[in-house]
């Protein structure tokens, strides 16, 4: 038997979670399932989980999405996400 880990919400400007209606898409980012509010970007959601899309690289559904197109795709159900977090160092 398998489960899947649900992390919560992660809403956009809309309001907090919670707040009205439940979120109607569930999205797999990372491996894990969350659900998201309908009509968030993909900027949005980035912004939702305090990343920098300067330094994220973001793949959606095996397509590397462009920084440039973040703010206009949005996070639909059933999207498969990864996310690559570039850290500095020296």
């Amino acid at each position: 038997m398998t489960t899947s880990h649900d992390s919560g919400p992660v809403t956009g400007p809309g309001g907090a979670a919670g707040d009205g209606p439940p979120a109607a898409a569930t999205i797999v980012l990372n491996g894990e399932r969350r659900a998201v509010e309908p009509g968030l970007s993909v900027a949005e959601l980035l912004h939702g989980l305090g990343l920098d899309p300067g330094m994220v690289v973001v793949e959606r559904n095996r397509e590397i999405l462009a920084r440039g197109d973040l703010a206009d795709t949005p996070a639909e159900d059933g999207d498969r996400f990864e996310l690559v977090h570039f850290v500095g160092g020296g």
